[in-house]
């Protein structure tokens, strides 16, 4: 296809491609610094408001998987349109939204619409561009799956601060019309075509384990994880709806996904890196963003502004990415992308409620540049061997797994921080008596006198203060830890040969 496709044509279908992808990735993270708003608004509790990332992630994990079998159903054209249209309208119903319960439901239908815009601008590029050229297709591609999430906190800010949140999801309205614009004029039908009976038992199974989990996670916290009966109910059919996807898929002529997928060994170890890297990625932004503003007490403006050098440090790395990975091994690449992440989460480990602005910026730019050198050379390495025909299932995969890290990854250090703030604060009181030194110096000012009742509380603010410092710590260390595993692991991965065979076009 890519030989029929003029360069003017092939740079406007670039263009909408990159839209769509961003488009859908920020809203993953733009909700993110206005949930204080929305908690107000919508009368939700911190565990509560969550769900409104948590909702939308885990929605288009589930409908990722289906999106080259429907494309190639109803045609990749008129599917990708459709798909647009739909995350475009629902946008504005979540902005218009008056309840928590309203705003979960428009979320979900969110994330089912913009399943497929990620996959299919993937594959899209992979087919519009010669194979000579996909590495700079894939770091064209990587601005708007990585920047998207890391920008969508600044962009959050500025909107809610001018505007109100409901903004945070109106301002996909003029980028989607002119996304469907351009893709109707300038991408290229492939028709639909005869597909096989859709495999609707493993992606139920599928769904249902993918669900399962994640309300499991959602609601653990809440509900005192596996003392009640709703998790437990949870955690089975987690388990069960694994085991029938996983046996049902080896046994059927005509799996959910093509049993090819997992006979490509850096496909596969890919899906593993991808995974770690999803709970990198969004899990720091769902804690950075909290942190900069309840606890350092950033105004909304300059919380965003300081967040933005992230986004920086990774268009930084895009630039150059695609030439480097003509030159450089890309496990090299991998190498210092994964070890710069690890640095920067190191030094969030540092963080105090009095951390400085310059520190949050020196820290995000180093994480920028580490995600930039990840995800190009990541997606390089799993469709290098990869069939045509596999392109957008595969795509699909990749997408699905990417998600599923982020909002495994988000529960988790929500529910670890949460767990981690009331440990700490029940060890500092213990050792907090009349005869302690700072409260014995202080006793006797205004602030932290015992023997007052605003003394006390003030004492008591002091301490959740500094132990919800040292959850977050915690947390980063976590993260860091996560990075960090992933770098013995780079063996798995084979280089790919710089010849390798063309692989016919992608069929969706």
């Amino acid at each position: 296809m890519n030989g029929l496709i003029s360069k003017p044509r092939r740079r406007a279908i670039t263009v909408c491609a990159m839209l769509a992808t961003i488009m859908q990735t920020i809203d993953t993270t733009i909700a993110n610094i206005s949930l204080p708003h929305m908690q107000g608004t919508l009368s939700a509790t911190l565990d509560q408001i969550n769900w409104v990332l948590t909702s939308y992630i885990v929605a288009a994990a589930i409908m990722t998987p289906p999106t080259g079998w429907l494309a190639g159903r109803f045609g990749r054209k008129r599917y990708f349109l459709f798909s647009i249209a739909g995350f475009t309208i629902v946008s504005m119903l979540c902005g218009m939204a008056q309840s928590l319960e309203q705003m979960v439901v428009f979320r979900l239908l969110q994330g089912m619409f913009g399943a497929s815009l990620v996959p299919m601008s993937q594959a899209i590029l992979l087919d519009v561009y010669p194979r000579e050229k996909h590495g700079h297709a894939m770091a064209v591609w990587g601005v708007g799956v990585m920047v998207g999430p890391i920008l969508g906190p600044t962009v959050g800010a500025y909107l809610t601060e001018w505007y109100n949140w409901r903004w945070v999801f109106y301002i996909n309205l003029p980028v989607g019309l002119l996304t469907i614009a351009g893709l109707f004029a300038a991408l290229p039908e492939k028709h639909a075509r005869e597909q096989g009976d859709f495999d609707w038992f493993g992606f139920g199974a599928l769904s249902l384990s993918v669900g399962a989990v994640q309300l499991m996670l959602d609601r653990g916290q809440h509900l005192d994880w596996f003392s009640s009966t709703e998790i437990l109910i949870e955690a089975t059919l987690s388990i069960l709806g694994l085991y029938l996807f996983i046996v049902h898929s080896w046994t059927t002529d005509r799996p959910f996904l093509d049993k090819r997928l997992f006979r490509d060994r850096n496909y596969i170890s890919s899906l593993l890196f991808t995974f770690l890297t999803g709970i990198v990625l969004l899990a720091t932004i769902a804690l950075i963003t909290p942190f900069l503003q309840n606890l350092v007490g950033l105004p909304i403006v300059t919380a965003g502004m300081a967040l933005a050098p992230r986004g920086i440090g990774t268009m930084i790395t895009m630039f150059f990415i695609g030439r480097l990975l003509n030159l450089v091994d890309p496990r090299h690449l991998l190498l210092g992308g994964f070890s710069l992440v690890s640095l920067s989460l190191w030094q969030m480990t540092g963080f105090t409620a009095d951390v400085g602005v310059t520190e949050i910026i020196t820290t995000g730019i180093t994480q920028g540049i580490g995600l930039g050198l990840i995800w190009v050379p990541l997606s390089t390495i799993a469709f290098a061997t990869l069939p045509g025909d596999l392109r957008t299932q595969g795509a699909a995969l990749v997408s699905l797994i990417r998600n599923l890290g982020s909002s495994m990854g988000i529960s988790f250090v929500i529910y670890m921080l949460g767990r981690n703030t009331q440990v700490v604060h029940s060890e500092l009181v213990e050792h907090l008596t009349p005869f302690a030194g700072a409260v014995r110096d202080m006793s006797q000012s205004s602030l932290w006198n015992l023997s007052t009742p605003a003394g006390r509380a003030a004492l008591n603010d002091e301490v959740m203060r500094q132990a919800t410092t040292i959850s977050y710590i915690n947390d980063f260390m976590l993260l860091m830890t996560v990075a960090l595993i992933a770098i013995p692991l780079l063996p798995l991965l084979r280089r790919p040969t710089r010849h390798a065979p063309r692989p016919e076009s992608a069929a969706d």
